[in-house]
């Protein structure tokens, strides 16, 4: 049995594919050597078998790669939710966590102090995210050095001659 792809009016199988593929039973059965029997069929009967196929089997991929397509965007989603899920938490955990040290600091020194230690302390962190967050920005080279690169090897194929 064959691996559906797709749902509900989309869905195309294997056994689909190489349906549309096979030859048809107005195009003769097959000779000895497995190839279709055309004696009696116009080129031009050919032709049109041949671009009806083809465009079933164009239209049969397209649904294949819609198919999958969504379903690994629906993974991607998954995985991105839970990453923000998990982002929310760690935000949590250092909240909590900040609170713990100004708690624990307050019993030894006035609770002002205390909270002013945590906030500088959190201060010093952001600066140190900041300068090396812009740091890594100034890296950064908005032009595909590449493509431009190789565009410039092949003129011909994209400006006018």
């Amino acid at each position: 049995m064959s691996a559906p792809y797709g749902t509900g009016a989309e869905r195309v199988s294997a056994t689909d594919i190489s349906a549309a593929a096979a030859p048809k039973a107005g195009m003769g059965a097959q000779t000895d050597d497995g190839h279709p029997d055309v004696d009696g069929v116009s080129v031009g009967q050919l032709l049109g078998e041949v671009s009806k196929d083809l465009s079933t089997l164009m239209r049969q991929e397209l649904e294949l790669a819609k198919a999958e397509l969504k379903t690994e965007a629906a993974k991607a989603g998954k995985g991105a939710g839970m990453l923000g899920g998990a982002g929310y938490a760690g935000h949590l955990t250092v909240l909590f966590l900040s609170l713990a040290l100004w708690a624990a600091l307050a019993s030894a020194i006035p609770a002002g102090w205390a909270a002013l230690i945590v906030a500088v302390v959190w201060g010093v962190v952001a600066g140190v995210l900041f300068v090396m967050g812009r740091k890594q920005l100034k890296t950064v080279n908005p032009k595909p050095e590449r493509t431009v690169e190789t565009l410039q090897r092949v003129p011909g194929a994209v400006t006018p001659s």
